[in-house]
């Protein structure tokens, strides 16, 4: 079973920057679109951006703009640019299949934007 690791979150000012990734113990079929999911205390898991295998993105109104998901095939690895943060982007992020969850969720990774 393929396991996803999100990193590169943190605690960003508002208006900051960061990068997360998620990585795959094992190979992702490029036919998979990959998702990048959210969930901020009591609230419930949100899809906030999604990317093909050939490279074709979604983006929920809330990040349009400011979000940019991309995906390396070869190192079977997604990424999600995240810009001009806003205290509301606040959460936990994780990655999966979309629109159907593929695979276990990982731990995920903490994104705290402070105003």
């Amino acid at each position: 079973q393929v396991q996803l690791v999100e990193s590169g979150g943190g605690l960003v000012q508002a208006g900051g920057s960061l990068r997360l990734s998620c990585a795959a113990s094992g190979s992702i079929s490029s036919i998979y679109v990959m998702g990048w999911y959210r969930q901020a205390p009591g609230k419930q898991r949100e899809l906030v951006a999604s990317v093909t295998g050939g490279g074709s993105t979604n983006y929920a109104n809330s990040v349009k703009g400011r979000f940019t998901a991309s995906r390396d095939n070869a190192k079977n690895t997604v990424y999600l640019q995240m810009n001009s943060l806003k205290p509301e982007d606040t959460a936990v992020y994780y990655c999966n299949t979309w629109p159907y969850y593929r695979y276990n969720w990982g731990q995920g990774t903490q994104v705290t934007v402070s105003s």
